[in-house]
Parts: C-alpha cells; sequence; structure tokens
C-alpha cells in the first residue's frame, strides 16, 4: 500500500510533487493522492493529474485548450492512481489525448483533452463582475474551536487544512448555517507561493483549483452546504477551457453561477478573471446533490465519516 500525502509546512510544493507523476511506460503513468479532509480523492486532484499525463505526451510545443471529464467512482485516498494515455490524435493544428484513471483494477474517471498550436484570429470575451479588489476583502476567520471540536473528524481536517491556494470571498458564506441566497459567488483566489513559468504547471494547477466552489453555488438557493449532516454530494463531470495566458500564483477573480438543480442534480459554471480583467478560463460541472431524509440513510452519507 502507498499511503497518502499528508497535510504539510509547505502545501505548494507538495502540491507542485502531486501533479508531477511518476513514468511507468511511455503512456502509462501514476500518481498518488494528498488527503485534505474529504473521504475520498478530491476530484481536482484527478483532474490536474490526468492534465499532467496528457501533456507529458504532447511534445509539439501545443497547450491544452479544453477538458472534458467524467467521475465514475470515488477514489481511494491511501492507494495510488494509475493513468493510461491513448494518443488519439496529432493533427496538423490540434493534438487530441484520452486519459483513463485506474484503481484497484477499475475505471474511476476519465477525460478527453485537446491541445493546440498558438494561432491568431477574432478575439472578444465576456466583461468582469465589478467586485471589490482582494486587499479589500477580509481573510475567512478561522471557525471557533467550540464549533470545530462538534465536528466530524474529517470535517475538522478540511476547515483547518493550510491549503495552497489562498480563497477571499467577495461576499462569504457560513457553510455550517447557510443562509438561502441566490446562486451566484465571487472567490478571488491565488497560489500562496510562486512557481515557475512553464504554462503547463499552471494549467494543471489550474484545473485542480477550478475543482474548489463549483458544485457548492448549486447549493445556494437551498440553505444546504457540503457539511449538512444529510446531505450527498459528488462531483459527476467537469469541463474546463483554457482561453489566455495566466499565472496562478497571481490574483484571479473566479465568478460562479448555477443555472439549475434538478432531480438530485445541480449545474454549475465559472469564469476565471485575471487581475486586469481578461478571461482567462471557462469552466463547468453538474454534480450529486441529494438530501437524505430518513435518519438511518443519512447516518450512512460517507462524506461526513
Amino acid at each position: 500500500m502507498v499511503q497518502s500525502l499528508s497535510v504539510s509546512a509547505e502545501p505548494v510544493s507538495e502540491l507542485v510533487d502531486l501533479l508531477t507523476l511518476e513514468r511507468l511506460e511511455d503512456n502509462l503513468f501514476r500518481g498518488q493522492s494528498r488527503d485534505i479532509g474529504t473521504k475520498y480523492v478530491f476530484g481536482g486532484q484527478v483532474l490536474g493529474q490526468a492534465l499532467s499525463a496528457a501533456q507529458t505526451t504532447v511534445d509539439n510545443g501545443r497547450h491544452v485548450h479544453s477538458l472534458h471529464a467524467y467521475f465514475l467512482r470515488a477514489g481511494d485516498i491511501d492507494h495510488p492512481i494509475v493513468y493510461d494515455v491513448d494518443r488519439t490524435r496529432d493533427g496538423g493544428s490540434f493534438s487530441v489525448r484520452r486519459v483513463t484513471a485506474i484503481q484497484h483494477g477499475k475505471v474511476i474517471f476519465f477525460c478527453a483533452a485537446s491541445f493546440q498550436e498558438q494561432e491568431s484570429g477574432a478575439e472578444h470575451q465576456a466583461k468582469m463582475p465589478q467586485v471589490p479588489q482582494p486587499e479589500e476583502i477580509a481573510p475567512s476567520p478561522a471557525v471557533a474551536p467550540q464549533v470545530l471540536a462538534k465536528l466530524p473528524t474529517k470535517v475538522q481536517r478540511w476547515l483547518q487544512r493550510g491549503g495552497p491556494f489562498e480563497f477571499r470571498h467577495v461576499h462569504p458564506r457560513d457553510e455550517l448555517q447557510p443562509p438561502r441566497r441566490p446562486p451566484f459567488h465571487q472567490i478571488w483566489l491565488r497560489l500562496n507561493e510562486a512557481v515557475g513559468d512553464a504554462p503547463e504547471l499552471h494549467q494543471a494547477l489550474l484545473a485542480y483549483a477550478s475543482d474548489f466552489h463549483l458544485l457548492g453555488t448549486a447549493t445556494f438557493p437551498h440553505g444546504i452546504s457540503y457539511y449538512t449532516p444529510n446531505v450527498q454530494m459528488a462531483s459527476l463531470d467537469h469541463a474546463l477551457w483554457f482561453h489566455r495566458p495566466f499565472r496562478v500564483d497571481e490574483w484571479m477573480l473566479y465568478s460562479l453561477d448555477s443555472p439549475s438543480a434538478q432531480d438530485s442534480r445541480g449545474l454549475a459554471r465559472g469564469q476565471f478573471f485575471s487581475r486586469d480583467g481578461r478571461l482567462i478560463a471557462s469552466t463547468a460541472q453538474e454534480g450529486l446533490i441529494r438530501v437524505v431524509h430518513d435518519r438511518a440513510s443519512a447516518a450512512a452519507v460517507p462524506a461526513k465519516d
């Protein structure tokens, strides 16, 4: 058994290491996991590692412009994940890779990623929302010790983690006692330390970060959250488009909304803007949001263990 990586005093370098996979064969890679306080492997980790695996097989100067993924099974934090890359096509301008993530002999995730040579052409973009600057927003306060002590161990670890990203919420929300409000959310975020200039690394890091707070936006109108005891939440799919060059170690605005929730599923969309207003990436995700009403079933909600 390969143990998961624990939270360390250097979360940024740990995350970079997490996204640096072991190459087993030309198209076969192995990645470890980091326990950040969720029972199962964080979806952003699998996204980032799968993209890293695909990037390693594209050596013609092309960069990823889109990624489309499905989460099929929960990942086991305490075991490695093997990524099998299919070199689907290398055309005149585009390359496509399909990545299958395998654990315990079963497929837990797959995605397709498309890469393109740099080209010039028609250009337009959506306008960045007008929000306060990150320096004008106070960091999120720590959860009071007496409140933290009443929460499950996994939730405690999640709330106490010193993660690699800093988040500043334009309109903070108490996730432990969530109010009902419209499904809109804006968050400033950046990596806590500077990293190198390689675009591939910044893209993999953004893929990792894009899974934070996305599905949660779909819970806003319903007065529930991931921490609500009888709520099950899990990512089902994820799409990500890269538009313009960026750095994840500089402030980015993540503007989120949720147009629909139905049939125990919620849809959320997001746009990443650089501080100077450039639209750098877009994302969308549908996920499970299941409210378990009877006490016996609620006691078995896995994410709260």
